[in-house]
């Protein structure tokens, strides 16, 4: 059912929204002896999930429906997103990383969805999708393990 499909669409797009506002505020937050290179790694994913946001939404869009029009009604299409809770440099990167896992499981879930009705061009991006949240995943775990 594509209409099945869209919201999971819309789900992942706003997982995504709540990924950048979580990276950009570990980016102003984080305060460690690697503060320079985890800093810098933010910067570039939550300009990242910026793109990947919007990518998705021009998904949604090209398949003639609505994204939703406010922060809250992505928020409440996101209930199992993991938030910040502490201010302590490895809690912000483990609640980060496994939001990064989940959001590689949630892309690969759907992938042969969008496969099974069609959308290749959709399948595609969200096989890379999945690329990019384990490979990021993976980088915040073994910074982890370096401190």
């Amino acid at each position: 059912d594509i209409g099945s499909f869209i919201q999971q669409l819309i789900s992942l797009a706003c997982y995504t929204k709540n990924l950048e506002a979580q990276s950009h505020l570990i980016h102003f937050n984080y305060e460690a002896s690697d503060f320079t290179s985890i800093h810098k790694f933010l910067g570039e994913q939550y300009e990242a999930h910026l793109e990947q946001f919007d990518k998705l939404g021009e998904f949604v869009r090209s398949m003639d429906y609505l994204m939703p029009m406010s922060a809250k009604m992505l928020w409440d299409m996101c209930p199992q997103f993991n938030d910040l809770t502490s201010y302590k440099p490895a809690e912000m990167l483990t609640i980060y990383y496994k939001n990064l896992e989940e959001l590689g499981m949630k892309a690969k879930k759907l992938e042969p969805i969008a496969q099974k009705i069609g959308a290749i061009d959709i399948a595609n991006y969200l096989a890379d999708l999945v690329g990019q949240a384990f490979k990021a995943a993976w980088f915040v775990k073994a910074s982890l393990r370096n401190s």
